[in-house]
């Protein structure tokens, strides 16, 4: 049997910290989607209290449906961002 492929291994003695560095850069929008996720989270935790006389499952339905709508958003933007970088920012050979 051949061994012959040239399999780096350099991924598995990175830390976390250098690892989630790497992937960021990357995909820059995949930290903003879960940054953004968790602020919304943390917004509709503090408002919990404060929601007056909304049901709790309707402040959770929005809540949910915002955290999600700006993920998807954030994913949208990175795909069109790695588009742009792959088709039309690339040097012509």
């Amino acid at each position: 049997m051949s061994t012959g492929t040239d399999v780096s291994l350099s991924s598995y003695d990175e830390d976390q910290g250098s690892k989630l560095i790497r992937k960021a850069r990357e995909a820059p929008f995949v930290p903003i989607g879960m940054a953004g996720f968790a602020a919304i989270v943390a917004y509709g935790l503090y408002k919990l209290k404060s929601r007056g006389n909304t049901k709790m499952s309707v402040h959770l339905i929005h809540m949910r449906v915002a955290a999600q709508g700006f993920v998807v958003g954030a994913m949208t933007l990175g795909m069109g961002y790695s588009m742009y970088k792959e088709f039309w920012a690339k040097p012509k050979p």
